[in-house]
């Protein structure tokens, strides 16, 4: 088997090819199968990723559940086989519904994110094939060019103008060159300049590389395995951690002190403890990670139906709390599909000689694929035969510039195209429509105004440069210095049809659409206006520079363009619109957007991105459309409201019956409830709860961003569950005073009141409107009532004689439908009240 190949960027590549037993044209694709089987315990684990045993102990983390099924056990060893066999299978059914239910949540979102896994190109049997980043094996050897995402530790073969941000590696802000030239084994990380790096992308030119080490053997694998840092933790994941604490000290003290007062009042020790665990696990909403993973992963279906791909789950509650989006103008506002509209000499005429220049630089240019590029090759055809390309300095985002070097019958020439003012940064003179040259000095006026011109009419204006290089071949970026200015080239981009519709959707919904992009100021308030805006408040990035840290905080949330952005600023502006309190998407599909991607809130990008974008984004859209996006946001906030429901369902009604049921206890001789019926209680009120992902959501409540509110839900569980336990005392009233019941009696007839009036709530509490003018999914009304008519007739049953319950008579059925039905219109009349003072 192929060797570990350390210090390889020390190593001849003919030496490195022999020790991991491969060959210059890569490894066929049954040698790379042996070898993922081999390396499979060297990859790191996806992010989120759990095997199937993993989600099913996980159903048994909880310290209560575990210490009532060693309880169980130990009542079993006792000599009460029927009662521990029964809550041990009352336990295990809700474990395993808990893990049937996240189980295909996984398996959904596994499907989902298939369809935009992140692909790389190698040499497989001499050919080049696209591959998953994940099945690339040491020895295969990896074709990269710009926008691509490194997948392992590898040792350059070739390169040709290679440039790569190592910035999430080594922390280097600008890129580096990279050169296939052998490196001492002793050099630093950043100063081995022929070796590429997990983790890292590739800015321009492009390369053949051969993989030496993958996942935990590399650089990056080094770091975070000792780190083992987690991701940041999303705000929705923070309110069910402090929503959990909540839970916890309630629970905490009821069953402590439950279980000290029966122990004072000389009940048996025993069944006194199961009853308090019983009521713990009766209080805590076992099933709310399951009910979270369902709901995320039905959210994330749906949305897919909108074409819009979740990568990460988490990210669906920021998507629907969103209130700010930034976008860049291109290809999201605006069509894409650039189109030359004319190609200019300095005086502003039609010049072909321009257009001419202009192709030379988009024809030879093998950096990362633009549609000025495109544009330009399709306005016209020119033939090339009698040229050749010599030469390239891709293009850079600090020296906005491309220049190739091309052959041609009359010399060897150096042709610049690129932003105007960084063209212009490199010429010393302007050709005139006679052929002649003047200083640039004395044409920098015309030049200025001919550039504000046509930018004011919404085009976007480069400069066309050139130079006489005589004998020279090899260029670097010292040689654009000295050139003659040739010209302007103007490109339009319409806009989308129906985007100043999908932006005012997005108004409705709440989310103020901020646009950053690197067009001039000029060419930005034009097309604001085309949007609609008819006096768009814009800050430029020479604005941007001079304003402070603090003041871009306060000023940032009233600007609606951010114009001439350098690639570098838009991270700062994320932040600031983060520091200012709002929840910040951010939509991006180039190399340059990496940064701002992992400073939003909500990173978004394309299926047809660069893939270091595609990668670090936690949302991507199938179809390049702000439509498209609207869809989703709607989508995300009712998965986020769904989930809310089931938590306002869980902690009104649980609260209620056991604190309830801790209160009887008190007073009455007997226990209120078997620890197996409060058990059996809480299993079949989650059975309509499971359903809660597929329910419709009110209109108003998906109409503008919500978040997690712990102040609210502990209202809500302190109004819902008090009126719950009054209807409770009453049921108890009316069974001892009323009835007259016995032990089995009561704790029958109870059950029933509690299971149904909880399944019933659910009807109420899951909406802001009446209940009668909100309709519940067909699901949830039939789980509902299923469950309903299961309670009923559950004690006529034999099973029901197992659980200890008996048959009811007329009496005591119609006794508890009439407490049921004004529980149901008081929750509802207190509902109207609650929303009217308390808002979510």
């Amino acid at each position: 088997m192929f060797q570990d190949l350390a210090e390889f960027w020390s190593v001849k590549p003919e030496e490195a090819l022999a020790k991991l037993e491969t060959r210059a044209n890569g490894l066929t694709d049954a040698e790379a199968e042996i070898r993922r089987a081999a390396c499979a315990a060297d990859r790191m684990d996806p992010k989120g990723k759990t095997t199937a045993w993993g989600l099913l102990l996980g159903q048994f983390k909880s310290p209560i559940v575990l210490i009532l099924l060693a309880a169980t056990l130990l009542s079993f060893a006792l000599g009460d086989p029927t009662d521990a066999l029964i809550i041990l299978t009352i336990v295990m059914v809700s474990a395993l519904l808990g893990f049937w239910q996240e189980r295909g949540a996984a398996h959904a979102v596994e499907k989902l994110l298939s369809l935009v896994q992140v692909k790389v190109k190698v040499l497989r049997g001499g050919a080049p094939a696209e591959i998953p980043l994940d099945n690339v094996v040491p020895g295969d050897v990896f074709l990269c060019g710009a926008g691509a995402v490194i997948p392992g530790d590898c040792l350059l073969l070739e390169s040709t103008d290679l440039f790569v941000d190592e910035a999430p590696l080594t922390g280097e802000t600008f890129p580096v060159e990279k050169e296939a030239a052998p490196t001492p084994a002793d050099a630093p990380l950043e100063k081995r300049t022929n070796a590429l790096f997990m983790g890292t992308s590739v800015v321009s030119g492009n390369a053949k590389a051969l993989v030496a080490a993958i996942g935990r053997k590399t650089e990056f694998g080094k770091v975070s395995e000792r780190l083992r840092a987690k991701p940041p933790e999303t705000e929705f994941e923070h309110g069910v951690r402090k929503f959990g604490y909540l839970l916890m000290e309630v629970t905490l003290m009821l069953v402590f002190g439950i279980f000290t007062i029966n122990v004072f009042f000389h009940k048996p020790v025993f069944e006194s403890f199961l009853f308090s665990l019983a009521l713990a696990v009766g209080l805590t909403p076992q099933l709310l990670p399951a009910i979270i993973s369902i709901n995320l992963a039905h959210g994330a279906k749906k949305m897919a139906s909108a074409k819009v791909i979740v990568k990460r789950l988490a990210s669906i509650e920021n998507f629907g709390s969103m209130n700010v989006l930034c976008s860049d103008k291109t290809g999201t506002l605006t069509t894409g599909t650039v189109q030359l509209r004319a190609a200019l000499d300095a005086a502003g005429r039609e010049s072909e000689k321009v257009l001419l220049h202009a192709y030379f630089n988009s024809s030879f240019e093998t950096g990362y694929e633009n549609p000025i590029d495109v544009a330009i090759r399709e306005c016209r055809k020119f033939d090339l035969s009698a040229c050749r390309r010599l030469d390239e300095v891709p293009y850079d985002f600090l020296r906005k510039r491309l220049s190739v070097a091309v052959a041609r019958s009359d010399g060897n020439w150096l042709v610049t195209k690129g932003a105007l003012r960084n063209v212009l940064d490199v010429c010393v003179d302007v050709e005139t429509p006679d052929g002649g040259v003047e200083p640039r000095a004395a044409a920098a006026a015309r030049i200025q105004e001919q550039f504000a011109k046509l930018s004011g009419q919404g085009y976007r204006v480069l400069g066309v440069a050139r130079k006489h290089l005589g004998d020279v071949a090899k260029i670097t970026k010292d040689d654009e210095a000295g050139m003659t200015f040739l010209g302007f080239l103007a490109f339009y981009d319409p806009l989308k049809e129906g985007i100043v519709a999908a932006i005012a959707r997005l108004n409705r919904l709440g989310i103020r659409l901020k646009v950053i992009t690197g067009d001039n100021h000029l060419v930005a308030v034009e097309v604001a206006k085309q949007l609609g805006l008819a006096e768009p408040r814009i800050l430029t990035g020479e604005e941007l520079r001079r304003t402070g840290d603090a003041a871009l905080v306060q000023k940032a949330d009233q600007i609606d363009i951010f114009a001439e952005i350098e690639p570098n600023q838009k991270e700062r502006l994320i932040l600031a619109l983060r520091k200012a309190g709002n929840v910040v998407g951010y939509m991006g599909d180039g190399i340059n957007d990496a940064s701002a991607l992992h400073a939003a809130d909500v990173s978004i990008s394309f299926d047809k991105a660069a893939d270091v974008a595609k990668e670090v984004a936690d949302i991507v859209l199938l179809e390049r459309d702000l439509s498209v996006l609207v869809d989703g946001v709607a989508e995300g906030r009712t998965t986020f409201h769904n989930t809310l429901k089931y938590v306002f369902m869980a902690t009104s009604a649980n609260f209620g019956n056991m604190f309830s049921m801790a209160g009887a206890s008190l007073f009455l001789k007997f226990l209120p409830l078997l620890p197996k019926q409060i058990l059996l209680t809480n299993l079949m009120t989650d059975f309509p709860e499971m359903t809660i992902a597929g329910d419709s959501v009110d209109e108003e409540m998906v109409a503008r961003p919500r978040r997690w509110n712990i102040a609210f839900i502990r209202k809500f569980m302190l109004t819902f569950g008090l009126i719950s336990s009054v209807f409770d005392y009453v049921t108890f009233a009316v069974l001892l005073w009323l009835l007259h019941a016995g032990v089995e009696q009561f704790r029958t007839a109870w059950f029933v009141e509690s299971v149904v009036s909880a399944s019933l709530v659910v009807l109420v509490i899951r909406t802001q409107k009446a209940f009668y003018r909100s309709r519940p999914s067909k699901y949830l009304l039939g789980a509902t009532l299923a469950v309903g008519v299961a309670t009923v007739l559950l004690p006529f049953t034999a099973l029901g004689r197992l659980l200890g319950f008996v048959p009811l008579t007329a009496g005591y059925l119609v006794a508890i439908a009439v407490v049921v039905a004004l529980y149901i219109a008081s929750a509802e009349w207190a509902k109207k009240i609650f929303y009217r003072h308390v808002s979510l």
